[in-house]
């Protein structure tokens, strides 16, 4: 689950690390009064979306008096701010964030993910932190200083300072950035966050470490022990489908090819997007209807999978192992007769009681094309998508 800015920075401040002051509006008619409360001469309107690269995407706008500012809100509330990191639709701006501009003397990038192949809470820094920080990580490596923590342990006051040296801080700032550094770890092993980042971490021209931005994502698997921050959830930054689908213990990601794929499996769904691919059609989706699915799950896939516009032809592609394909088939059939069934269907099942499956679905009153190989299904319903 991602999370706004905002609130991201709203728990950096409960761990002592030290953020900007801001103010949230979602009318633009408040930015004037959030400027003057702010005080200064200088202000960044930022949008809050779930989406990184705002800048390259207009969504940052420095405000050099409050007339810019307040045109900056209304250029940006109830726009879709489209991004590298977002489809051509964007995300909407429902919100921005009023900020009191920084005296900035450097940029940092400090951040915390989970290394799945060292099995560590993997901890990222470097010198070059701003916007073009993915090309720096891609042309440059050795500029990221990386240190991994043992997840059931806790990062040291060596582990901060071997970091920080190698950042190349002065000796003044040790303290602080230790400081910045310990708080993002108890926010990350705590509220069971899979990404942290601050990009920029600046250090400014009075010399404090202060996070400029900040970016967190939470496990959605350890979102039922986490109330507090399934509260932030902001569904208007969802994918509808995806998030319709989420209610149903369906795994959904839109894609936009012409071939709606639903799977029972992760591997399996993304071993059939290639063979897609390979046969020269493309997948209009990632489906994985789990290894319990019943015909309520199934309707409601098929009724996702049809919502789209973009999609030709649908691809079912079942292994029976949990459960039987007999007992799937009886489901594929009790689902297109409640949601109904208004594109060509390719149905290929596999496994236990996969040949009485088959002949349930042939010898059904719907068009409905059956195979036991995967290539040929694939082959057929890529076809029929042209």
């Amino acid at each position: 689950m991602h999370i706004h800015e905002y609130q991201a920075k709203d728990l950096f401040k409960k761990n002592n690390i030290k953020v900007p002051s801001f103010i949230v509006v979602s009318n633009a008619d408040q930015t004037a009064k959030a400027c003057e409360k702010l005080g200064g001469s200088v202000w960044v309107v930022k949008a809050q979306v779930h989406a990184g690269g705002r800048g390259k995407g207009g969504g940052v706008i420095v405000c050099q008096n409050i007339h810019d500012a307040v045109d900056a809100s209304q250029k940006l509330l109830g726009s879709n701010l489209i991004t590298p990191q977002t489809d051509t639709s964007g995300q909407p701006v429902n919100e921005v964030i009023i900020e009191a501009g920084q005296d900035i003397a450097q940029e940092l990038y400090l951040g915390l993910l989970v290394d799945r192949a060292s099995e560590r809470i993997t901890v990222l820094a470097s010198t070059e932190g701003g916007m073009d920080i993915e090309q720096v990580a891609s042309d440059t490596p050795e500029k990221i200083i990386k240190r991994k923590i043992n997840p059931l342990g806790k990062i040291t006051q060596e582990d901060c300072s071997e970091i920080s040296t190698k950042l190349g801080l002065d000796n003044s700032l040790h303290t602080e950035f230790s400081q910045a550094l310990m708080g993002l770890f108890t926010i990350f092993t705590e509220h069971d966050a899979n990404l942290i980042e601050i990009n920029p971490l600046i250090i400014t021209g009075d010399n404090q470490i202060m996070a400029l931005d900040g970016k967190i994502d939470f496990d959605d698997n350890a979102l039922y022990r986490n109330e507090a921050i399934l509260a932030l959830r902001d569904i208007a930054q969802e994918d509808e489908k995806e998030r319709s689908a989420s209610e149903y213990q369906l795994n959904y990601i839109s894609l936009d090819g012409t071939v709606g794929c639903m799977v029972n499996g992760a591997g399996l769904a993304m071993a059939t997007m290639d063979l897609i691919e390979y046969h020269g059609g493309s997948p209009a989706n990632f489906l994985d209807v789990g290894g319990g699915t019943t015909s309520e799950r199934v309707a409601k896939a098929f009724e996702i999978i049809q919502s789209g516009d973009n999609v030709k032809a649908i691809l079912v592609n079942i292994f029976g192992g949990i459960v039987r394909c007999d007992l799937i088939a009886n489901g594929i059939l009790q689902a297109i007769e409640k949601v109904g069934l208004s594109l060509p269907i390719v149905v290929r099942l596999e496994g236990t009681n996969a040949k009485e499956g088959l002949e349930i679905l042939n010898s059904s009153k719907f068009d409905i094309i059956t195979e036991a190989d995967l290539t040929k299904a694939a082959k057929q319903v890529v076809e029929m998508a042209k």
